[in-house]
């Protein structure tokens, strides 16, 4: 049997990405969600805002909480969220067993929704937004290894997409959190050459519409 590069493994007879072990659920996650390009405004705002409670937690955590993050916060949809009555939400919120109770990650996600509804207003969409932050190939390595990775934990345009969140108001998002951002939502193909799921990933990001 060929001996895999680091940073990969074989689980049932395909190679993955270490990272996601294999818990099924977090195979599920790497097969099926990580790095395909998304464009829906919900499912990107849903992320931007999980990064956020994932602060200090394992992703594996928040995952296996996300069905009842999407029950209490209305499925992310960060219209209905920004006519909440704050105050009144944030305490319903704090005794729901199901979700992180963090004041202040309940309170920025709240808040981020008015924010994301002024996004929306300006660009059209938040797609049209985030994917202004796609780097360019040139910026990208020549080959995603374990060891290329070590040293992408942010990068310039995480950076900047950062830095841009928090002047228009945006909580819990910085740099590292951007590109965790990135990686999950499409932005790059961070799977590891020799994974499984690379290729897939790649092919729905050729045949992807970038928003405009």
């Amino acid at each position: 049997m060929t001996r895999l590069s680091p940073g990969l493994i074989r689980d049932e007879g395909e190679v993955r990405c270490s990272w996601c072990g294999q818990h099924p659920d977090y195979r599920r996650y790497h097969d099926e969600e990580w790095g395909l390009p998304v464009a829906d405004d919900h499912r990107l705002f849903e992320k931007l805002c999980l990064e956020g409670f994932q602060s200090g937690l394992s992703w594996l955590t928040i995952l296996r909480k996300r069905d009842n993050f999407r029950r209490a916060f209305a499925d992310f949809e960060f219209e209905k969220i920004a006519r909440w009555r704050a105050s009144s939400r944030v305490e319903k919120l704090l005794a729901d067993p199901g979700i992180v109770r963090h004041r202040g990650k309940i309170e920025a996600t709240l808040h981020n929704a008015k924010q994301a509804v002024a996004l929306q207003q300006e660009f059209g969409s938040l797609a049209a937004y985030f994917w202004r932050w796609e780097p360019p190939a040139s910026a990208r390595p020549k080959r995603v290894t374990k060891a290329a990775l070590t040293k992408l934990s942010h990068t310039p345009e995480s950076t900047a997409m950062a830095k841009d969140l928090k002047r228009r108001g945006f909580r819990f998002f910085g740099p590292t959190t951007a590109y965790a951002f990135m990686q999950a939502m499409g932005l790059v193909n961070d799977h590891l050459e020799g994974c499984a799921a690379r290729a897939r990933v790649e092919d729905a990001r050729a045949r992807f519409t970038r928003p405009a």
